[in-house]
């Protein structure tokens, strides 16, 4: 099993702990304690791949930054979840990707709430270009309503990590395939009449 560690962030009230007890159990809970730290543990199975999750949940309100900047050191990637109902969880995205940019790269961005239209204050537009300039995936989901695209905005998180985990081809090899394949084109030539 590959081992995989994801954080979620975001401002208070914009449905972390719901989104993690979503993913891992598919119920929905609409009350939570705010004030706890949780590690969730799970496995799942990601493009045939077996995956063993730990996903932490961080009380962001209780977080120090030197605690905050250790649970990112920990993680190998990042849901940043603001509420499409709270335009001030919109506007702490940018300062928690800076956090993150220091040491990691996997990322997807997630609008919470979509089932709150009437009490929406960003637009899907405005998350679409935030995720553009993160350069970062974007889910704009309902974790009360749909188990499918919580499960579909973590999956496209596992695989950002897993890509990021594989190993790039062994640059000695490559050059030596490189080496060879000209070698043997330089022959040809030589033996070739003109």
């Amino acid at each position: 099993m590959v081992p995989v560690k994801l954080l979620v962030l975001g401002a208070q009230n914009t449905g972390k702990t719901a989104l993690c007890v979503r993913f891992i159990t598919k119920r929905f809970i609409g009350e939570y304690d705010h004030k706890k730290e949780v590690t969730y543990r799970c496995s799942r199975v990601v493009d045939q791949e077996a995956v063993d999750l730990e996903i932490l949940d961080v009380a962001c309100k209780e977080s120090s930054v030197a605690s905050l900047e250790s649970s990112i050191r920990w993680a190998d990637g990042f849901l940043l979840l603001y509420s499409i109902t709270q335009r001030l969880s919109f506007l702490e995205v940018p300062r928690l990707k800076k956090l993150i940019d220091q040491t990691k790269q996997s990322l997807v961005l997630v609008a919470n709430k979509a089932d709150l239209e009437i009490g929406r204050e960003v637009t899907t537009e405005e998350g679409q270009r935030l995720a553009k300039d993160l350069r970062c995936g974007f889910n704009e989901l309902s974790v009360a309503e749909a188990v499918s695209a919580v499960e579909a905005a973590v999956f496209q998180l596992i695989r950002l990590v897993l890509d990021q985990q594989r190993p790039l081809p062994d640059r000695r090899s490559y050059m030596l395939t490189v080496r060879h394949a000209l070698t043997r084109k330089l022959t040809r030539s030589k033996t070739m009449q003109w």
